[in-house]
């Protein structure tokens, strides 16, 4: 590891190095393998490595955008022509992609360098990243617990200072979750803010949206304004923002309407450590000059149901297309058993069915934009439950306990993918045993710019870039 200050600049800093001919992409990139190589054997964050491709990508010439030979990780969900993307399943072992998604396009003429992919659960169902064909992915702040999914390990890596930004995705908290359990920041944009395409409109009926994970805010900002703005086959269009993400960063918050809960949208109570965190950040909120008042949307139904119906029906047709793709029924071989019976029960549902969770999750959506008229800000604890521990949630084991540990782990994520809205994970606590308790902040639908200012006055307030794992470059 031969750049010793790499880990020091978060990716528009290398990027500025590389403009000012301080280092070469080449360079950042040899870098970024090194510690990849040093640290992955610890906490598998890294399931896919196409170092030539990158290095060929390099000595074609880069596109002179933004993070111009930043090095980079695309989730393992995603296509990058000529590589292997696998899904986290152990049919998609070997297959190679003929084509680009369009985000990932979009990441490429950002400039970015694509060197691997980062492990996800299969079809990125689990808010753990545990998988049977790469195994488990590790938190490198204690690898005993989960990194969290399905950006796990996206996460990972960038806690562990791979790099500073990686590609993730969240159709039920799969940006926020890792971030909340690894201690890094986690925005998931406004619905439809960026594309799903080329073969898709949209990712589990709207719900599903991709960005990344960070250490700083600003990158995320940039990063947001690289790839956002619909493709023309896009089904449906989020709102415009105001200026570029970027000059939201250290512009003036204002006084923020700020409602907050430390419980549940239940109204049950939650891990107490967590709560008190929740309770010290309202505080410090209102300390900054915000009204502060502790409320929380009533929601008309459960989120989780809905979740049930939607995903799985979106793995019923993954599972069927691979069937067509490889021409035999899929089985236990093929797909985790989690995926397996999540196509059969859809298999079970109807379209009324399905229809009946969409419209239910429009309830949600009309309960939440209601709560938001008097509410600029809703802070809530984006897990209920520490990072849990390796194995809680087995894919191949006895179904049945999963369901009721999603529902005291994670039951306050979704519903903003439901709405929508804009919501992101800071890290702002820590536990007494050490891990990382990432708060949730969601605003209006279409109002990141909200977001990106409250989180770049917590990031100058109570700074998190230097707080580091034991696992890390």
């Amino acid at each position: 590891m031969g750049i010793k200050d790499y880990g020091a600049h978060d990716a528009l800093g290398l990027a500025d190095l590389v403009r000012r001919k301080q280092v070469t992409p080449r360079e950042l990139l040899d870098e970024a393998i090194a510690r990849t190589e040093a640290l992955d054997g610890q906490i598998n964050a890294v399931v896919v490595r196409h170092y030539d491709h990158a290095k060929e990508a390099i000595a074609r010439g880069l596109p002179d955008g933004p993070f111009r030979g930043v090095p980079f990780l695309l989730k393992d969900l995603n296509l990058l022509k000529g590589t292997v993307t696998t899904f986290g399943a152990s049919v998609y072992r070997n297959y190679v992609a003929d084509h680009d998604n369009t985000v990932t396009r979009r990441f490429l003429d950002a400039g970015l360098v694509i060197y691997g992919k980062s492990a996800s659960p299969e079809y990125g169902l689990m808010p753990t990243t545990e998988t049977r064909l790469h195994g488990p992915t590790r938190n490198p702040w204690n690898t005993a617990h989960s990194s969290g999914g399905s950006s796990g390990g996206a996460a990972a890596a960038v806690a562990a200072r791979m790099l500073p930004v990686a590609h993730a995705t969240d159709g039920g908290g799969s940006i926020r979750i890792p971030a909340s359990c690894c201690g890094v920041f986690g925005l998931k944009p406004t619905r439809a803010r960026t594309p799903n395409g080329p073969d898709r409109g949209e990712g589990w009926g709207g719900f599903s949206i991709g960005h990344v994970v960070s250490i700083s805010v600003r990158d995320s900002a940039a990063m947001l304004d690289a790839i956002q703005g619909p493709e023309p086959t896009s089904p449906y269009q989020a709102p415009p923002r105001e200026r570029p993400y970027i000059d939201e960063v250290g512009r003036e918050a204002g006084r923020l309407r700020i409602a907050f809960t430390d419980k549940a949208p239940s109204g049950a109570a939650i891990d107490p450590e967590i709560a008190a965190a929740v309770r010290d950040v309202a505080k410090l909120l209102e300390k900054l000059g915000h009204h502060v008042e502790e409320r929380a949307p009533k929601l008309p139904v459960s989120p989780g149901d809905i979740m049930a119906k939607i995903t799985g029906a979106n793995t019923a047709l993954s599972v069927k297309l691979a069937e067509a793709q490889f021409g035999r029924q899929m089985t236990a071989d093929d797909f985790e058993h989690l995926t397996l019976a999540s196509a059969v029960n859809a298999r079970k549902t109807s379209a009324v069915d399905y229809v009946e969770a969409q419209v239910s999750a429009f309830m949600i959506s009309r309960a939440l934009a209601e709560f938001f008229v008097d509410v600029d800000v809703f802070l809530s604890p984006t897990l209920c439950l520490p990072p849990l521990k390796l194995g809680v949630l087995d894919t191949m084991g006895d179904l049945k306990n999963i369901s009721p540990v999603l529902a005291e782990y994670m039951p306050g994520t979704a519903m903003f993918n439901m709405s929508g809205q804009p919501a992101m994970s800071v890290p702002l606590a820590w536990n007494k045993a050490g891990l990382p308790l990432g708060m949730m902040f969601a605003a209006k639908f279409g109002d990141e710019a909200t977001l990106f200012r409250l989180a770049a006055q917590l990031e100058q307030e109570r700074p998190w870039k230097d707080r580091k794992p034991g696992v890390c470059a």
